[in-house]
C-alpha cells in the first residue's frame, strides 16, 4: 500500500474533512496548499458555535432534548482541531463552547445534585434551551430571507422626463387664403349692388387713414368688417389696395389663431 492509499483509508470512527472521487480523507495530505481565501469560506460555512452544533446534530438525525454529549463534543473537537491545522484563527466564542462540552462531559459522569422538588438537573439542559432558541431564531431569519426583498428581488422602475414646453405656432396667412377671403367678400358685395350710375369718389389714401383709425379704436378688426358692402365692387376693391399698400408699408399685418380661421388686421408694432 503506497502513501496516498494510506491517507485516502479513513480511520475508525473519524469525520472525513473532503470526500474525492468517491474516497474519504480524514487528514491533510502534508503537500496540499491552500490559500487564505479558502480559509476564508470555510468559515464562513457555520456562523459561530451553536450553528456548528446545531449541524452536528442534524447530521445525524439527533433528538435535540437527549444530545449524546459525549459523541458531539468529540465531533465539535474533531473540527476545532481542523481548523487549527488550517491554520485558522479560531474565534474566542468556538473555545468558550469547546470548554462548555468538557464541562457537561464531565458532570454527566459525576453524579447529579438534585434540586429543591428533589429531580436531578440534566447539566445538559441551558445548552438544549440555547439550541432550541438559536434554531428558532435561525429558522425565522430565513423564512424572513425568503420574502422578496426590496434592492435585492425587487426594484423600483423610474424615469427621468424632461419638462417638455409646446408651443402651438401660429398659422400664417398665405396669399390664396387672402385672396379666398377676398372672394367670398366680392360675393357678398354682389349681392348688394345696385343700378343707379354714378360716380363714386374713392381714394386709396383716404382708405387707407380709415383702416389706420378703425385699428387705433381696437387691437384687432376682422377683414370683413373693413368692407362696405353698399359700396359695390368697386369700394371693396379700393379697400383691399389699402390694405395691400399699409401692409407694404409695414403698418398693419394679418394674424390667423388657427387654420381655416377668420382673418384679422392689427396694427404693426415696431
Amino acid at each position: 500500500m503506497n502513501d496516498t492509499e494510506t491517507r485516502a483509508a479513513p480511520a475508525e470512527n473519524a469525520t472525513p474533512i473532503a470526500i474525492v472521487q468517491g474516497q474519504a480523507f480524514t487528514t491533510l495530505p502534508k503537500d496540499l496548499y491552500i490559500p487564505p481565501d479558502a480559509m476564508e469560506v470555510f468559515l464562513e460555512a457555520f456562523e459561530g458555535p451553536l450553528d456548528l452544533l446545531l449541524y452536528l446534530i442534524k447530521k445525524q438525525n439527533l433528538d435535540i432534548l437527549n444530545i449524546p454529549i459525549a459523541e458531539i463534543t468529540r465531533q465539535y473537537m474533531e473540527y476545532v482541531d481542523l481548523m487549527k491545522t488550517v491554520s485558522l484563527e479560531l474565534a474566542a466564542e468556538y473555545l468558550v463552547m469547546a470548554a462548555l462540552l468538557a464541562e457537561i462531559k464531565s458532570r454527566m459522569l459525576l453524579p447529579r445534585p438534585e434540586n429543591i422538588e428533589g429531580v436531578e438537573e440534566d447539566p445538559r439542559a441551558e445548552l438544549i434551551r440555547r439550541l432550541q432558541e438559536y434554531e428558532r431564531f435561525k429558522a425565522a431569519a430565513e423564512s424572513l430571507d425568503k420574502i422578496p426583498r426590496h434592492g435585492r428581488d425587487t426594484f423600483v422602475a423610474s424615469a427621468v422626463v424632461n419638462d417638455m414646453v409646446f408651443e402651438k405656432p401660429k398659422p400664417t396667412v398665405s396669399l390664396k387664403e387672402l385672396l379666398l377671403a377676398l372672394a367670398d367678400v366680392l360675393r357678398r358685395a354682389e349681392l348688394n349692388t345696385h343700378h343707379q350710375i354714378q360716380l363714386e369718389p374713392l381714394s386709396v389714401r383716404e382708405r387707407m387713414s380709415q383702416v389706420l383709425t378703425a385699428l387705433q379704436e381696437k387691437e384687432f378688426v376682422t377683414f370683413s368688417s373693413l368692407f362696405t358692402h353698399i359700396e359695390g365692387r368697386l369700394g371693396v376693391v379700393v379697400t383691399f389696395l389699402a390694405m395691400l399698400e399699409l401692409l407694404k408699408d409695414n403698418l398693419i399685418e394679418f394674424i390667423q389663431t388657427a387654420p381655416f380661421g377668420p382673418i384679422h388686421l392689427k396694427a404693426y408694432c415696431r
